[in-house]
């Protein structure tokens, strides 16, 4: 699997795509910072707004804008979905275990899946984390079921998501690389 997935509903959003061989380390200032966190909060304003309330020029902000994207920092300009809010309240973690040599077969079946919202490769016990929603507990069985259907999973260990006190939050990464 690439570094990023797209997970679209119709014709949505577009996502700007870097695979992890594409990515690089890009080090940015506090003007890049605070055009980030512009962006984040307000992800619909327009490259002429945002330069008026940064400061500076319309140019200086587009040509930040496309050195971000095109160095991966920013990956897209999709809407933030939540997937409680679409009848899916249930969220979970499964660790895999897959047979050696079967990653990419996996990956494919797993991408099959809508309720996968994301897969990492891991170290350590397991191969493969999974976050995943359901429309219910009894629900997620089924997700289960669906996801280690698969003759190169081995065995697949779920843990259900009580709260979710941080969410994934990246401003304040953002702001500790720009020096703010």
């Amino acid at each position: 699997m690439t570094g990023d997935s797209p997970v679209s509903s119709g014709d949505l959003y577009i996502l700007t795509t870097v695979t992890p061989k594409e990515r690089r380390h890009m080090a940015i200032d506090r003007l890049d910072g605070r055009l980030i966190e512009l962006l984040a909060a307000e992800p619909r304003i327009g490259v002429l707004e945002a330069s008026r309330r940064l400061g500076v020029a319309r140019g200086t902000v587009q040509a930040r804008l496309d050195r971000l994207q095109s160095n991966g920092v920013i990956r897209g300009f999709g809407p933030d979905v939540d997937p409680a809010a679409l009848g899916y309240p249930v969220t979970a973690f499964a660790t895999l275990e897959i047979k050696q040599g079967q990653g990419a077969d996996v990956r494919n079946h797993l991408a099959t899946v809508p309720e996968v919202l994301e897969l990492h490769t891991t170290t350590g016990h397991g191969d493969m984390l999974c976050r995943l929603v359901a429309r219910s507990n009894a629900d997620l069985q089924r997700v289960i079921d669906r996801v280690v259907g698969f003759d190169g999973i081995m065995r697949a260990s779920t843990a259900i998501v009580m709260e979710n006190p941080v969410r994934l939050r990246i401003i304040p990464l953002v702001q500790q690389a720009s020096g703010d």
